[in-house]
């Protein structure tokens, strides 16, 4: 059974997969309060679901980019846990997690995240046979900015004000997807942490780090 932990953002999530079923999916959206709720809520869905945390073979943890303090609340966890219980644990990057359940097609798909003070942290993506693959490092943008580079049909996904979405609107080539498809669920974090766990991949606990974007980057 794994544990998923994602606290790239706001958003906290928290899922338990067995590689059949999402046994348990909590999401929601705490504004500094990551280190209060976390462990808290583990211990709760644990709970829920009857299961022991001795049950646990693995740990899938979202790698941002994201918040720097929100970051490191959840990849502290999860090492500290991975540590005491001897448990292989998966770095996911936090964008792959977006674009997982877009539905593929030919066009790009631009993922978003909030990074604060009214930016976005962007990734573009290229469907292939095996799912949505990074085509780019992520960086720094602005919804403003990216509604005026859009040139070609583009599809866009990810966590957004209505400020943003109305103005990422104004470009007819852009085609949002929906704010339900759109969330990042920790269950689909979970399910990209088994995938690498079965094929034998999990990343080293003492290299593994945040993936963060600092504001001098380009917009």
């Amino acid at each position: 059974m794994l544990l998923a932990i994602d606290t790239s953002t706001p958003q906290i999530g928290v899922a338990l997969y067995d590689g059949a079923r999402v046994l348990a999916e909590h999401l929601w959206v705490s504004p500094a309060r990551h280190t209060v709720e976390l462990a808290p809520m583990v211990e709760q869905m644990l709970r829920q679901t009857g299961a022991s945390i001795s049950a646990l073979t693995g740990l899938g943890i979202a790698i941002g980019p994201g918040s720097f303090t929100s970051l490191r609340v959840g990849l502290s966890f999860g090492k500290g846990l991975a540590m005491s219980r001897n448990l292989p644990l998966v770095g996911i990057p936090t964008l792959d997690v977006v674009a997982a359940p877009v539905a593929r097609d030919s066009r790009p798909l631009a993922c978003l995240l909030p990074a604060g003070r009214g930016r976005l942290a962007l990734g573009w993506y290229r469907a292939h046979e095996t799912g949505w693959q990074a085509s780019s490092d992520p960086h720094i943008t602005t919804a403003e900015a990216l509604s005026a580079s859009i040139t070609q049909e583009t599809l866009v996904a990810g966590d957004l004000t209505a400020a943003e979405r109305s103005m990422l609107q104004n470009n007819p080539l852009l085609r949002l997807v929906s704010p339900a498809l759109s969330t990042r669920r920790p269950g689909v974090l979970a399910e990209l942490a088994w995938q690498r766990l079965q094929a034998g991949a999990s990343d080293d606990l003492h290299r593994l780090a945040p993936r963060y974007l600092h504001i001098g980057e380009p917009l």
